[in-house]
């Protein structure tokens, strides 16, 4: 069978500190997850690709599955991998992945054996064309899901990331959204940036990577939104956390701007993949960009109001409804 979504990303044994709320121990996450978590508080279900090593519990996978979503294109390697992520959470959501003993110690919390070796990847030092062995690859990516309708890529490498587009460049019959890892948004890697967008739908970049992308060049993200827009790209969608998003879209030369809905943050992690999710999903339903950065916002604002990249879809029924019909009012068009 062909999913309507395939969503591709990494996934994560996650170890959380999040600002309020109780930690996370060797918890599954990873923005594949998170994402997906976005996507199904719509109703939307997905194939999933991804990897894992053979050490990964087995029972997350069928947890999956028993959720409804196509689990065909994780790839369990015959080997360990190491996908543990620790993130601690100050009160400002100034986030640390580094000094997990410390921060385990200034909560007065047992430090798990589990995360005993455990050593933060440094991005800043990594070649951004390098190949990360957790990263899916083309060859992850089942033929059966090489044809779907709508297809999201999370942040991971570049190489993989602008490989994995060229399978679905599917023309005018396919929807490709890609959210950037933040190592690769310089401009030393603005032409091949342009090359690899060629046949994506919609860009999800954060502020912060967009500033980095067009550094010492211009302040303004509106022009900076319109120059992506010329790479090809229709949709570019800037991720604000707690300003909300601005949402270009090339082809008429549209703005908007979406405050984030006033959700109580008890954990962000994974906030930004949320938001991804629902927005492919509002897309699908509405074909406009504006309704589906609606759809995305009030996943995002689910996400943060708990932790897990699942917490969204055990809301009260028909929570996510009302906060977009009352997001609705509070978008603008500039």
């Amino acid at each position: 069978m062909q999913p309507t979504f395939v969503l591709i990303g990494k996934l994560n044994r996650e170890y959380i500190l999040p600002p309020d709320g109780p930690p996370l121990v060797d918890s599954c996450g990873g923005s594949l997850l998170y994402a997906a978590g976005g996507l199904a508080v719509w109703g939307a279900d997905a194939g999933l690709v991804g990897r894992v090593g053979e050490d990964y519990p087995p029972q997350w996978l069928r947890d999956l599955e028993e959720r409804g979503f196509d689990a065909r294109g994780i790839r369990v390697f015959e080997e360990k991998i190491d996908l543990r992520k620790f993130i601690a959470f100050a009160d400002s959501l100034e986030r640390s992945s580094t000094n997990a003993v410390s921060h385990f110690a200034r909560r007065q919390l047992t430090f798990p054996k589990s995360l005993l070796g455990y050593q933060s990847a440094d991005d800043s030092r990594k070649d951004p064309r390098a190949i990360d062995l957790t990263s899916p690859a083309p060859r992850d990516v089942p033929k059966a899901y090489q044809n779907a309708r709508y297809a999201h890529l999370c942040p991971f490498d570049f190489t993989s990331q602008s490989q994995i587009v060229n399978l679905f460049k599917g023309g005018a019959t396919q929807v490709v959204s890609l959210d950037p890892a933040p190592e690769y948004m310089t401009p030393a890697l603005r032409r091949e940036l342009r090359i690899a967008l060629q046949g994506v739908t919609v860009f999800h970049p954060s502020e912060e990577e967009l500033r980095a992308l067009f550094w010492g060049e211009t302040n303004d993200l509106w022009e900076m939104a319109r120059r992506v827009g010329e790479y090809g790209v229709q949709i570019v969608v800037v991720k604000r956390g707690k300003n909300g998003q601005m949402v270009y879209d090339a082809a008429g030369k549209h703005r908007y701007e979406i405050p984030a809905y006033p959700a109580r943050v008890v954990d962000p992690s994974g906030a930004g993949d949320a938001f991804c999710g629902g927005f492919l999903a509002g897309f699908e339903k509405t074909n406009d960009p504006l309704m589906a950065a609606l759809y995305g916002g009030v996943s995002a604002s689910l996400e943060i109001e708990g932790s897990g990249p699942f917490y969204s879809l055990d809301v009260m029924p028909g929570l996510a409804e009302a906060r977009l019909f009352a997001l609705k009012d509070m978008a603008r068009k500039i």
